[in-house]
């Protein structure tokens, strides 16, 4: 089954009224901070690369492509090991409020013990939902997922290295409870597989680690079946169909170098908004 996208996205950036300059020091000021946390390596359980410097690439993402501001409240799913909380200690400001919610409890530990001590409206919470690889004894089912959180409580959300390891049926109950937390005009930025015709395609130039074969005849690519959470790809248009069945709307959908083309970032992005 091949599921084509509902109609073309837009790549420019979401909010492009953002100071440029500013954000270029405050990424540079990222890096060479040797006061802001940084665990272990041998502690970092999530993603691979420099932990410090995709921090503060992300940062940048999160204001060019999202339209992240500095006063925004702020909900991280699958905040990890504080990788995005870290930066945003220095873009966001006292007023604004950041929450990071995690399934390993290692995590959200450290991030309790070294990052809100010293930035108190930065708050993280244990959320115990089963997962074959970060939580396989978690009492929550993904499908079932429902955060502590009341409705319209964030002005910005995001999914970093969430939905790639995800089944279908919990990425519409993740997206589906972003809905109900973000206000009116606020944003869900997640990355994601999208498996276009060019990824698709037998490029020499795609990474060579995500080798993805379809799993049956449904949306869903997996890289290595013993192991299919570990990282999965999904048909062109299945987050769009899900995102207009709830009422969402795309600002932008920007594709990834992973695939082996030109772009600033090595995922798929998805910036959506929850309309009025």
């Amino acid at each position: 089954m091949t599921v084509t996208a509902l109609k073309p996205v837009s790549d420019t950036p979401a909010r492009p009224d953002f100071d440029e300059q500013r954000l270029a020091w405050l990424t540079q000021s990222v890096l060479a901070n040797r006061f802001l946390p940084e665990p272990t390596i041998d502690s970092i359980f999530v993603g691979d690369g420099d932990y410090r410097a995709i921090g503060a690439e992300f940062l940048g993402h999160l204001v060019r492509l999202g339209g992240l501001l500095p006063d925004d409240r702020v909900l991280d799913i699958g905040s990890g090991i504080g990788r995005i909380a870290v930066p945003l200690t220095q873009y966001l400001t006292p007023g604004a409020a950041y929450w990071g919610v995690d399934p390993v409890a290692e995590g959200i530990a450290w991030c309790k013990q070294h990052i809100t001590p010293v930035y108190d409206n930065f708050r993280f919470d244990h959320i115990d939902v089963a997962h074959h690889i970060y939580n396989p004894k978690g009492a929550i089912k993904g499908e079932a997922l429902r955060l502590p959180f009341e409705p319209e409580s964030f002005d910005f959300i995001f999914m970093i290295s969430v939905a790639t390891h995800l089944p279908p049926l919990e990425i519409a109950s993740y997206i589906r409870e972003a809905k109900r937390l973000l206000v009116p005009g606020g944003r869900l930025f997640i990355t994601a597989f999208v498996l276009d015709d060019t990824a698709q395609g037998a490029l020499p130039q795609r990474d060579p680690r995500l080798a993805f074969k379809r799993e049956k005849d449904g949306p869903a690519w997996l890289v290595d079946r013993t192991a299919p959470l570990s990282a999965v790809g999904f048909d062109d248009g299945f987050f769009e169909r899900i995102i207009q069945r709830l009422g969402l709307s795309i600002c932008l959908k920007s594709l990834g170098h992973w695939r082996g083309q030109k772009a600033a970032h090595y995922q798929d992005i998805f910036v959506v908004e929850k309309t009025g």
